[in-house]
């Protein structure tokens, strides 16, 4: 996406290239399925079949931001403008059938998306100008008039479905038939609803291409569904699945506590990586007149004690940061402006915190008593300034009487926990939070309405924030019911700086205009950061082996393979 690959070979730093091949390995899913297809709206089916199963033209290096390397397609050309793309096939690319992948398979495949896929395909395929087969093996897209650099490598991203033994007219219905891929596994036994196994294909045509060394290396990958949460965890501790990732901190903390961990046949592992870290957010929604004053909205980020949350209810685990790519080197949260951001942002300087600005600009620090007594004093005096004063116990704007109050919507027990502790912290300073439960249907009829005073979201970033960001926080997006702009954002310097990260051609340009958009939102206090989760919490028998590095985006199971001497339950 920016400057150049950083392994111009694909030989990846973390993969083991020597791992063995063979053996088993079993997922734990929560959920279920009705469908073999993940490339439809309608029913649930495995992710995984993309990637294991079905291949695109290009595969992602998993340790940089946005890097597609040689996969179906052996060469790209485009321009520097990139207002065209075109694949060159691998001769040897074959479905598993042992039918040739083509230029045909890959129109089909682009026309059939637009057309039928997930919307987000259809939205993408559908700024594609022209498409056109210059012979067998080739096939040129023309993107002029797209101005979108991200999309050469979207369509490098795309499914590639072969046309022979695809049925368009019954594509977009649930089906439990078998697809055919180009992939290194081929869907062997399914049991509907409960367990899916993929199966080595012994022929797969990409075994020795150099972003596949080190990847699939057992014969057989099982996904188990499980209803339950509770029955998914006890089946991890009977040995029924390999690994899982967790993210629920009780479970962390005490859980995994059985003779396997003191055995050493079972590990957890706290694994950090490069991403932006998951981080939840009160939302301010500043479309309602209590929040549209920026004090007012700094002055409750100064009273929702975290300590006291992080201590009681997530044991300490959790971080907090103001930035909203936290953890990752986006953040501009306690760094000083480049010379690059200072000069993006420079026209809109009034707009902006100094302290956000030079890196000095901290979140509350509490003491975990849930009476911080100096945090309470700061923000009584922002709210004095935006006109508020305390009368018997209550806050009340100075000249129309109104006690301050707003209304905190929830839909999970997790969420109203959260909004309790921070009604709690409310209640010192005057102001009255009322929690209003609602289903989840409701709460997303609400929040795409923008009907509510405060919620609280996850907006899940990536290293390479594109297009997107208009959709978060752009101005446009304000006023669309169904954007995800949930806080009213209409800021000319967080439109500029997305307009700028959406023009960069170099990674250190990219940088310095997401860090001066992650300044920008800082600077309105839109939301409230309650905690970010700093690594990734992984439990795995140590049946299953992995290498010693992890990648920027994670963990790999496709990385991973079976010990020698394994034994199973």
């Amino acid at each position: 996406m920016h400057g150049e690959p950083a392994f111009p070979d694909a030989t990846m730093p973390y993969v083991n290239p020597d791992a063995p091949k063979g053996g088993r390995l079993v997922f734990g899913v929560l959920g279920t399925f009705d469908s073999l297809n993940p490339m439809i709206v309608k029913g649930l089916a495995l992710p995984q079949i993309r990637g294991y199963v079905v291949e695109s033209l290009l595969a992602r290096g998993h340790d940089e931001p946005f890097t597609l390397y040689a996969l179906l397609a052996e060469s790209i050309e485009t321009d520097a403008e990139r207002s065209y793309v075109t694949f060159r096939i691998n001769p040897k690319a074959r479905f598993s059938d042992g039918t040739p992948v083509t230029a045909e398979d890959v129109l089909f495949s682009r026309e059939l998306l637009r057309t039928k896929g997930r919307p987000n395909h259809r939205l993408f395929y559908a700024k594609i100008t022209k498409a056109e087969a210059l012979d067998a093996r080739t096939v040129r897209f023309d993107l002029t008039g797209a101005n979108d650099r991200e999309l050469p490598l979207i369509i490098g991203l795309m499914p590639v479905l072969p046309k022979h033994a695809t049925d368009e007219a019954t594509f977009e219905e649930t089906s439990l038939t078998a697809p055919i891929g180009s992939g290194p596994y081929r869907v062997g036994h399914v049991r509907a609803g409960t367990s899916i196994t993929l199966t080595r294909n012994p022929d797969y045509w990409g075994r020795d291409l150099p972003i596949n060394r080190g990847m699939w290396n057992f014969d057989e990958v099982r996904f188990e569904f499980f209803r339950d949460a509770n029955t998914a965890f006890e089946a991890y501790k009977r040995g029924l699945y390999d690994f899982r990732i967790e993210t629920e901190p009780l479970r962390w903390a005490t859980g995994y506590d059985v003779p396997a961990l003191r055995e050493g046949k079972l590990v957890k592992e706290e694994l950090a990586n490069g991403q932006p870290q998951p981080s939840d957010f009160l939302v301010f929604n500043t479309r309602r007149p209590q929040f549209a004053d920026i004090r007012v909205r700094e002055a409750l980020t100064l009273l929702l004690d975290f300590a006291w949350i992080n201590k009681n209810y997530f044991f300490g685990l959790y971080r907090r940061s103001g930035s909203y790519f936290p953890g990752s080197e986006l953040a501009a949260y306690g760094r000083p402006a480049s010379p690059a951001e200072l000069t993006l942002l420079q026209p809109y300087m009034s707009r902006l915190r100094p302290d956000i600005l030079d890196g000095s600009y901290k979140l509350p620090q509490y003491d975990a008593s849930g009476r911080d007594r100096e945090a309470l004093r700061r923000a009584l005096g922002l709210l004095a300034d935006a006109g508020y004063q305390i009368s018997g116990n209550v806050l009340k704007h100075r000249q129309t009487g109104e006690p301050f109050s707003f209304e905190i919507m929830v839909t999970t027990r997790d969420q109203e926990r959260i909004a309790l502790i921070f009604a709690r912290d409310l209640k010192r300073a005057g102001i009255t939070a009322r929690i209003r439960v609602v289903d989840a249907v409701q709460f997303d009829q609400r929040r795409i309405a923008f009907d509510f005073d405060m919620i609280q979201n996850r907006w899940d970033q990536s290293l390479s924030p594109g297009n997107e960001q208009a959709f978060y926080f752009g101005s446009a997006a304000a006023d669309a019911n169904g954007s995800r702009n949930y806080m009213g954002v209409k800021s000319p310097a967080v439109d500029a700086m997305i307009e700028a990260l959406l023009k960069t051609r170099d990674q250190a340009d990219f940088v310095a205009a997401v860090r001066a958009l992650d300044r920008a939102l800082m600077s309105g206090f839109y939301v409230i950061p309650v905690f970010n989760v700093p690594s990734q919490w992984v439990s795995r028998w140590t049946r299953i082996q992995r290498p010693e590095r992890t990648s920027l985006s994670g963990i790999l199971p496709e990385t991973w393979w079976q010990a020698p001497d394994a034994r199973r339950p």
